[in-house]
This record gives structure tokens, sequence and C-alpha cells, in this order.
């Protein structure tokens, strides 16, 4: 089968892209966020401080939180009461009879 030749174009672009280290792919979004999208996308196709800058805030506004884990342990450490030497008893008793 031969090649027809707007795939041929399609492949060569997309070559091109590829040896500048670029891709082409598809996102979903609001109708509304479509020109901010594709600024975002824009300045960060760029090279240089503009581009790095740009990438650490949208890495920085989508982390959400930490992925590491051992979070509560370590504030836990962090707490106020650590070596305080606090001797917490619980009172052991049956409780109540339950007629089940």
């Amino acid at each position: 089968m031969t090649e027809t030749s707007q795939r041929r174009a399609i492949r060569k672009y997309r070559e091109r892209l590829g040896e500048r280290g670029m891709a082409r792919y598809e996102v979903l979004g609001l109708d509304r966020d479509r020109d901010l999208i594709r600024t975002v996308a824009r300045r960060l196709a760029e090279s240089g401080p503009a581009a790095a800058h740009l990438r650490a805030a949208v890495v920085n506004a989508t982390a959400g939180g930490s992925a590491t884990t051992g979070g509560i342990l370590a504030a836990l450490r962090r707490s106020p009461m650590v070596g305080a030497d606090l001797k917490i008893v619980r009172a052991r008793d049956t409780g109540r009879k339950v007629d089940l």
C-alpha cells in the first residue's frame, strides 16, 4: 500500500519535532483554558531561564502534597511532647454486659 502525501507530511513533521526533542500530544481541558494551555506549552517549549522558571512553578503548583512516606512519623518526631517521659495508664475494665 502506498503512502499518501498527507501521511508522509505528518510523518516527516513528527520526525523533525523528534529531532528537536519535541513531541506532539493531545490534552483535554476546558474550552476557556485553551489559550492558556497553548501559551504555557509554547513557553515551556522554549529553552532558557524563563521556561525553566515556568516549569518549576507549574511543578510546584501541581505537586499537591508530599508523595514521600513517613510524613506522620516525621510530624510526631517534631512534636513538643518528644522526650516528655509521659506515663499514660489506661484503666482496664471488662465493660458492661450486653445481651445479644
